[in-house]
């Protein structure tokens, strides 16, 4: 295997002895596979956020509904106030009321973003450990630089150095191709990053070809432009 095409195995501590050997020795002269190389570990750290938390235990509810029961009983009636000191008292909590409506739009928003990067990060990650993974077979692109790589289970993932981006209002498109049949949507990525981890959401059953080609944002039911690259498997 070409040197470069070590990268993603060596982000995960996949190589062995004599790999890791040579891929040190090569990353001191090659600033490309350093670069790579911070964006995949930085990947691959981030690995732990996308993994989902337990659920709290059920009888954490009734814990916090008998603690808010107990807390009723505690409760002190207040004296009549004057009209004027109620109106400033009810200004002050629709204040307070829109204030805590924004900061909810906001940690909501907040949230979402967080749940998405972590799902990127962690699908990243997995499209790393199926490039590492020893059985996985290496198809090098043609008409592109990188390589398809392939799981024994068929999962594949798309390794596209150098690649520009996509122009305005277009993207790339993935497509498996298997023997005898029409192509299978799999997945979209823009392009313009000096190298890419691209996910196939098809299975690559063996004997399929792999390609990519330029369409409209958002992707097409079927391809309509000559494909960019390809990879036979």
């Amino acid at each position: 295997m070409d040197v470069h095409e070590l990268t993603p195995a060596y982000a995960l501590d996949a190589l062995d002895a004599d790999e890791r050997e040579a891929y040190e020795a090569h990353l001191g002269r090659c600033e490309q596979c350093r670069g790579e190389l911070a964006s995949l570990r930085a990947t691959v750290g981030a690995l732990a956020w996308g993994v989902e938390s337990p659920p709290p235990p059920a009888r954490l509810r009734a814990r916090l509904l008998e603690a808010a029961a107990a807390e009723r009983q505690n409760v002190v009636p207040l004296p009549l106030r004057r009209p004027w000191a109620f109106r400033a008292t009810a200004a002050a909590a629709a204040v307070a009321a829109c204030a805590a409506v924004g900061l909810g739009i906001w940690a909501a928003t907040l949230s979402h973003s967080l749940s998405s990067e972590r799902s990127a990060r962690a699908r990243d990650a997995r499209a790393a450990q199926i490039v590492a993974d020893p059985a996985a077979r290496k198809i090098a692109l043609r008409g592109g630089s990188g390589v398809l790589a392939v799981d024994p289970t068929g999962r594949a993932v798309l390794v596209v150095r150098q690649l520009p981006a996509a122009p305005a209002g277009k993207t790339y498109e993935a497509w498996v191709i298997p023997p005898g049949g029409t192509p299978r949507r799999a997945g979209v990525f823009p392009g313009g990053d000096s190298m890419a981890l691209v996910p196939l959401q098809e299975s690559v059953p063996r004997g399929s070809v792999v390609a990519a080609t330029v369409e409209r944002r958002g992707g097409v039911d079927a391809p309509t432009q000559t494909p960019v690259f390809t990879a036979q498997t």
